[in-house]
């Protein structure tokens, strides 16, 4: 199993950073997709979502209208696409793969650096 991030980077307050997951190992279409960010000091927590079955979509509340979570199954890639990016959104940026009643198999990519300076 393999998720993979690219698109990460350093953008200025206002900016607009396109992430990307790649995922190979697992059939990823059966599978809810998460992008989760760590702050330096504070505990990971759940950007945006995508659930299956059902397709259904979750964002935090500090990224609503901001961030869009999307995913090409064809390509087995999942995406985030954050616009207007404020210095609280500097991160690291993880992409999650979860399957099962009970999260029974948790997968995740190594993780992504995201900085938005003022």
């Amino acid at each position: 199993v393999r998720l993979v991030e690219s698109g990460g980077g350093r953008v200025q307050s206002g900016g607009s950073l396109r992430l990307s997951c790649a995922a190979s190992g697992f059939p990823f279409s059966r599978y809810t997709m998460n992008w989760y960010r760590q702050a330096p000091g504070k505990e990971r927590e759940l950007v945006a979502g995508i659930t299956w079955p059902g397709g259904k979509f979750n964002y935090d509340d500090s990224v609503k209208g901001r961030f869009t979570i999307s995913r090409d199954n064809d390509k087995n890639t999942l995406y985030l696409q954050m616009n207007s990016l404020k210095p609280e959104d500097t991160a690291v940026y993880y992409c999650n793969a979860r399957h099962g009643p009970m999260n029974d198999y948790n997968y995740w990519g190594q993780g992504i650096q995201v900085t938005v300076s003022s």
